[in-house]
């Protein structure tokens, strides 16, 4: 039986949702089709579209009703969570063939590796690549060909953009198909010590870059639990992609025998009698689930930002304040590096997402009645884990116990009451922390304000030895309308070796955490942001301030009468807005909107 407090929740999504879901509902039928989608085009249309095609595939769109799925990669050698995907196409085009469909490659989308522009101007386009990414899928899909939709992606804003832009054709039924995570590498304790000691100066770059490259050493997803692995987690538990398939690793044959399982169970959720369009699929319940699946799991706090986003593609509005609600009542069951030690294999190999969503389906913290690409039967296919048996694949039952429970625990004996994140409120607005990797002695910080307007200022004054005390980080202009919210992922070891020393120490901003992000406490997406006269434009070095992660507060300790007299920061951003492309992106800036909305450009 569903808790009731989830039902509450769920159904007040639910009614702040009528107007826009039913909106978007209306949208989606009118793009409906009777037979393929091909059927609508003139043939100088068809003609472009199949003159490529092998002699067998042009008969069929020619001349055949059997369905054709349209394939939409996010494959470069830049993230090596994609690499894989550079020879997914020949097999699936041979799995759609087996079933008497055809398959074809509609477009790539461009995807950036974070890890790789992390502290660098790129990262400037990060976050508006997921917009760019859902209009490429747009441009794909609008060639008006497809019955049914592949998706192949994995890391950060990748996901987000490709389900945004697939919902946009939500009458298709999609799948997407993930590649796996790579095999374990540098023990993440390890990495965390040398990223601290290079932080201080006590090792080089020659063992920096040593220890980088033992923990990122081979295709497939890094293992630790940041976005990239949240977004496998998000995948599964919304019921977009096969059970048991987030966690297996590349090139390995049960990693084969899913990507063809998914083309036909794709295939079979497109013919008329199991017609399952995306749609059907992505409701307020689906989107309650997601949400449920990030905190249980201490997952990305980019997904405060992305699954805002998704929902209102799919004309569903949810907030800071359903996340911290349902944060009140989902246990967290993992501890997954940065939450703990374990990286993504160890969770897999312990019970994985089947025990996961097993436990908390039997507590009643999940909606079972929902559709996903198995069908009609709810969320029991995902409460088991695929196998290879003489060549076969089949489904068992998840196991009945965790296997580790450092790792992963039952939802009636958690790490925790209650899941992840938190909604902070008060006279600076509202924003995110992510208090699952945060030991409870550090989540009440009051201290004075040392104030930045990049993320290069505060690592100056930390190598100057200027912050060997207690103080808040207070790193401002780093929204998306300022320089389009980049990661601030560079703050992370110098605060980590502060908090350390014995100092309380905590961060302010109106940019984001890296999906990595963890032991200090960092209140994050402030809304509204400096450059849209946030409060936060208003803090001077000295002021207290007061975070508590407890009580969801975050307070600029200064009289009202006061900060009427403040004048608001101003701050040069021409060097954030030129150069590595950033140029191109002044329309997206001035468009965005808040975070708690999503950040993005579209006005769903």
């Amino acid at each position: 039986m569903t808790d009731s407090r989830l039902i509450d929740i769920t159904d007040r999504i639910i009614a702040r949702s009528r107007a826009s879901r039913a909106a978007y509902l209306a949208k989606v039928e009118k793009m409906r089709s009777n037979g393929p989608a091909r059927k609508r085009l003139s043939c100088g249309n068809l003609a472009h579209g199949f003159a490529a095609c092998g002699t067998s595939d042009k008969e069929a769109l020619a001349e055949g009703d059997a369905p054709n799925l349209g394939v939409v990669s996010a494959y470069n050698e830049m993230l090596s969570a994609h690499v894989p995907y550079g020879t997914y196409l020949d097999p699936i085009k041979q799995a759609a063939h087996a079933v008497g469909m055809t398959a074809q490659f509609a477009g790539g989308v461009p995807a950036m590796c974070d890890g790789v522009t992390q502290g660098r101007d790129g990262m400037d386009l990060s976050l508006f690549s997921r917009d760019v990414i859902a209009m490429s899928t747009a441009i794909a899909l609008s060639h008006d060909m497809f019955d049914g939709v592949i998706c192949l992606g994995i890391c950060d804003k990748i996901v987000p953009g490709l389900i945004m832009g697939a919902l946009s054709f939500g009458q298709l039924p999609t799948i997407f198909i993930p590649a796996g995570p790579m095999t374990p590498g540098l023990p993440n304790a390890e990495k965390v010590r040398i990223r601290q000691l290079y932080a201080e100066d006590k090792v080089g770059r020659k063992e920096l870059l040593a220890a980088e490259s033992a923990s990122y050493h081979s295709a497939g997803t890094c293992t630790f639990y940041g976005t990239a692995n949240s977004n496998q987690m998000l995948m599964e538990i919304m019921g977009v992609h096969l059970p048991g398939s987030s966690f297996v690793n590349p090139d390995t044959p049960l990693r084969a025998a899913l990507t063809d399982a998914a083309v036909h169970q794709l295939a079979k959720i497109t013919s008329a009698g199991n017609y399952t369009p995306l749609a059907e699929i992505v409701n307020e319940k689906v989107i309650v689930n997601g949400i449920v699946g990030l905190l249980a799991t201490g997952g990305s706090t980019n997904h405060a930002i992305h699954i805002m986003a998704i929902a209102r593609a799919a004309g569903v509005l949810v907030n800071w304040q359903d996340l911290n609600d349902l944060s009140d009542i989902i246990p967290l069951m993992c501890r997954i590096y940065p939450n703990g030690l374990a990286d993504i294999n160890r969770f897999q190999a312990v019970g994985g997402m089947g025990y996961l969503m097993r436990e908390l389906r039997a507590v009643g913290l999940l909606h079972d009645d929902v559709k996903t690409v198995m069908g009609e039967g709810g969320l029991a296919p995902y409460c088991k884990e695929p196998f290879l048996v003489d060549g076969k694949l089949i489904w068992r039952d998840a196991p009945s116990e965790s296997l580790d429970d450092s790792v992963l625990r039952p939802a009636t004996k958690p790490f925790s009451a209650e899941g992840g994140m938190k909604l902070l409120k008060g006279n600076l607005g509202r924003s995110v922390i992510k208090v699952s990797a945060v030991k409870p002695e550090y989540r009440k910080v009051t201290a004075p304000a040392v104030v930045f307007h990049t993320q290069d200022d505060m690592q100056a004054a930390f190598k100057r030895g200027e912050l060997n005390k207690d103080f808040i980080a207070v790193v401002r202009f780093q929204g998306p309308k300022a320089c389009g919210m980049p990661e601030l992922h560079k703050l992370t070891p110098s605060l980590g070796v502060l908090q350390d020393k014995g100092f309380k120490v905590a961060l302010v901003t109106d940019g984001r955490m890296s999906g990595a992000s963890g032991k200090v406490p960092a209140a994050i997406h402030l809304t509204p942001e400096a450059l849209d006269n946030g409060p936060i434009g208003l803090i001077q070095d000295g002021d207290m301030i007061e975070l508590n992660a407890e009580t969801g507060t975050l307070e600029l300790l200064v009289s009202a009468a006061e900060l009427k007299t403040r004048k608001h920061a101003q701050a040069d951003l021409t060097a954030s807005h030129e150069g590595m492309g950033r140029e191109l992106f002044a329309p997206l800036r001035a468009t965005v909107g808040l975070a708690e909305e999503g950040a993005t450009v579209f006005t769903w």
